[in-house]
């Protein structure tokens, strides 16, 4: 049972009222209803559930809007459609804005007039969390970060202990005692970050990275206090603890004094930090910051690292991050990485900033209670790697990697899964 006191209800309300308004207003009450938007959405796609539909999203977010901000609202609420925010409409916001929406903006880009349908399911989010409303499962993940300093909550003595072995790994593999993975060292050219999920449970892709960094000379570091890409309270909708785990990364930038700020294969990480930390934190960072699917492609074409693209011959598809590419612009980069180092590379129907969102962003993959509809979801990609004929799949994002990992092992895809850089490590060509 819920029970909102006015205090919750004010709070959620104020979200409302204290935002930029222009653009909220005009998100709001401009949806025309064409439809467009329900086939672009991978939950309604699967499901065929017209309450799943961007736009029912949108609407419930506008009847709240209506029932305290207008005067036809306030007055004659049965008629406009106009809802109250009270116990019964909770567990309804908690279903549509975070447990049947990924904020992938599929539907932004397929919506007739522009709408930003993934800014008004955020809002609903920042509406919820303000009342206290984030699926536990999420917070606790937020919680994590907040008191470790990463998602995972690994510690300080498990983490180096890792990095240590990764570090003795690639010197015998590359028989050369300088291969290093350095840690905390200041005035470094590149202070590269990780998804917790590699020290984690991807400890290779790690390894890949810094293959790359000894092939390309490069001067770098990581940080044991703030290596942390995700930043998952900026999808929880609680901008204050967003503001708390961004500024941690900021000024680990500037105590190490690092030229760049090179961010690890996370789309929801690279997001959250380079395009929405700025705005959410009214500042101006003072040090460069590219995503590593970037600083590959540039490696490659500068000549930094030679690559050998006859090594890998199996065929090979790509996913793309619905944050990195369709929210981030980051699109070709990765295509021109994959054309250097792989011989046979085949796209996804469809791909791009259209491609189908995998199913894991926007948090649900901390969301254990919505994993069943998160892997019907999933089955969209599923038949699209299925479809290209693919034995190898790579992602530059470990969100999704980890999504399509499950994705592989439930809907037997018997395909492996790679990140960028472990595809660029495979392809080295070292002195």
């Amino acid at each position: 049972m819920i029970t909102l006191s006015q205090n919750q209800i004010d709070r959620g309300l104020d979200i409302l009222n204290n935002l930029d308004n222009s653009k909220l207003l005009t998100h709001l009450n401009s949806c025309v209803h064409c439809g467009l938007c329900s086939t672009s959405c991978i939950y309604f796609l699967a499901d065929q559930d017209p309450t799943l539909t961007p736009a029912n999203k949108v609407d419930l977010l506008a009847s709240i809007y209506r029932r305290y901000f207008t005067f036809l609202g306030k007055t004659f609420p049965a008629i406009t459609g106009a809802r109250s925010l009270n116990d019964d409409l909770i567990p309804e916001m908690v279903d549509k804005f975070f447990g049947a929406c990924t904020m992938c903006s599929r539907c932004n880009i397929h919506c007739s007039i522009g709408l930003d349908i993934a800014f008004l399911v955020r809002t609903g989010r920042m509406m919820l969390s303000e009342m206290g409303f984030v699926p536990a499962t999420l917070q606790s993940t937020v919680n994590a970060a907040l008191s470790t300093g990463n998602n995972m909550g690994i510690t300080y003595d498990e983490f180096v202990d890792t990095i240590q072995w990764l570090e003795e790994d690639l010197q015998d593999e590359l028989n050369d005692t300088t291969a290093s993975i350095p840690l905390n060292q200041p005035d470094k050219n590149v202070m590269y970050t990780l998804n917790p999920r590699e020290p984690k449970f991807f400890p290779l892709s790690i390894s890949a990275m810094a293959k790359v960094f000894h092939a390309a000379k490069e001067s770098w570091t990581i940080s044991t206090e703030m290596y942390d890409v995700t930043n998952y309270a900026f999808f929880s909708g609680n901008l204050a603890e967003a503001s708390i785990i961004a500024h941690r990364m900021m000024n680990e930038m500037e105590k190490l004094g690092a030229k760049e700020l090179i961010l690890a294969e996370c789309g929801h990480g690279d997001r959250a930090f380079r395009w929405e930390a700025p705005n959410y934190l009214k500042i101006h960072f003072n040090f460069n910051i590219r995503t590593s699917i970037e600083l590959l492609a540039d490696y490659i074409k500068s000549g930094r690292i030679k690559v050998n693209k006859n090594i890998i011959k199996q065929k090979v598809t790509l996913h793309d991050p619905c944050n990195l590419v369709r929210n981030g612009g980051i699109v070709e980069e990765q295509r021109y990485v994959l054309s250097q180092t792989v011989t046979d590379f085949v796209e996804m129907t469809p791909h791009g900033i259209d491609n189908y969102c995998c199913g894991g962003g926007g948090g649900q993959l901390a969301m254990s209670e919505y994993n069943e509809r998160r892997m019907k979801t999933g089955k969209l990609k599923a038949d699209q790697i299925r479809n290209t004929g693919a034995q190898i799949v790579v992602t530059p994002c470990h969100n999704c990697v980890d999504q399509l990992t499950q994705l592989n092992s439930y809907y037997k895809l018997n395909v492996q899964i790679k990140t960028l850089a472990e595809i660029v490590a495979d392809a080295l060509v070292l002195d």
